[in-house]
């Protein structure tokens, strides 16, 4: 009786720190997803906002302006928003990156459990 309540004793130990490792590792995912992008941070906003003051004010020129203006400012659009759209294949890219290394590193740790899980059939069966 005695053998099998330290037996449970070091169960519950093993859960344990198992269990603070799972909390360490959440917490260092949490931090890798706010570093990515998990919340917009204040260079993404200011990068945003200034171009989406450049194409206001460059398609409000090209209306209201002369019309020397209006083809440059049309340009200078239509740049901005080619800028923005490869800005936003660039974040999608680093978003595909880190979404490869969580499955990565997922799979990675599956295959470690099921080897560890063959072994202990084996040690079992013997």
């Amino acid at each position: 009786m005695a053998v099998q309540y330290d037996n449970l004793e070091h169960e519950i130990d093993d859960l344990k720190q198992q269990l603070e490792h799972f909390q360490k590792e959440k917490e260092r995912v949490r931090a890798i997803i706010g570093k990515i992008g998990g919340v917009p941070k204040f260079r993404a906003k200011l990068v945003n906002t200034i171009f989406i003051a450049v194409i206001i004010v460059t398609l409000a020129v090209s209306v209201v302006g002369a019309k020397e203006y209006r083809l440059w400012m049309i340009e200078l659009a239509t740049v901005a928003l080619s800028l923005k759209i490869i800005y936003l294949i660039h974040s999608q890219m680093r978003v595909s990156h880190f979404e490869f290394w969580i499955l990565s590193s997922l799979e990675w740790r599956i295959n470690e459990l099921m080897m560890h899980l063959r072994q202990m059939k084996k040690e079992q069966q013997s």
